[in-house]
């Protein structure tokens, strides 16, 4: 597995189709194709679902890709700081629903660190994808707004240790 093989990961799950990636990457899509056989190959799993209407990441593929992110973000920053000596910014990615208040609340953090040093991303989602996104550390923070009025446990422990919760009951 090479760290070029991981950037074509991480463009077909962006673009959600091998002949587009393959076109962004520059490269023949049969090529792309085979990179991607051969890495799933090598994990022993399927990374993606394949279909008619395009291809998805399978769930061992979520956090694969999670995992790839952070190795291309840390040769990024290696290279930057080492051979081309460019300060790179760091990523801080916020996932979260649709809310004026987180996205307020965003733009005031981004307005307090500046845009020097960090390259802010806010993705607006649902629910689930956002405990998606931190668990595959797509997202270094997630943010739910659960109303009084909900039926959702907020005791219910989470599925993947090494995360944490902060629960604020909405009257206290």
């Amino acid at each position: 597995m090479t760290l070029q093989y991981l950037k074509y990961m991480i463009a077909v799950a962006e673009t959600g189709s091998i002949t587009e990636a393959a076109k962004r990457l520059f490269i023949s899509q049969p090529s792309l194709s085979n990179a991607i056989k051969e890495i799933e190959k090598e994990v022993k799993f399927e990374i993606f679902s394949r279909s008619r209407t395009g291809i998805a990441l399978t769930k061992e593929g979520m956090e694969f890709l999670g995992y790839a992110r952070q190795v291309i973000q840390q040769m990024d920053l290696l290279e930057d700081k080492f051979i081309t000596n460019l300060p790179k910014k760091q990523r801080f990615c916020v996932s979260t629903q649709h809310y004026t208040f987180t996205a307020n609340a965003f733009v005031e953090m981004v307005k307090q660190f500046g845009q020097e040093r960090f390259e802010f991303i806010l993705n607006e989602t649902h629910t689930h994808q956002i405990l998606e996104d931190v668990k595959n550390r797509f997202s270094d923070l997630g943010i739910i707004y659960i109303s009084s009025s909900s039926k959702w446990d907020a005791t219910h422990p989470t599925s993947t240790p090494g995360h944490n919760r902060r629960c604020k009951h909405p009257r206290g």
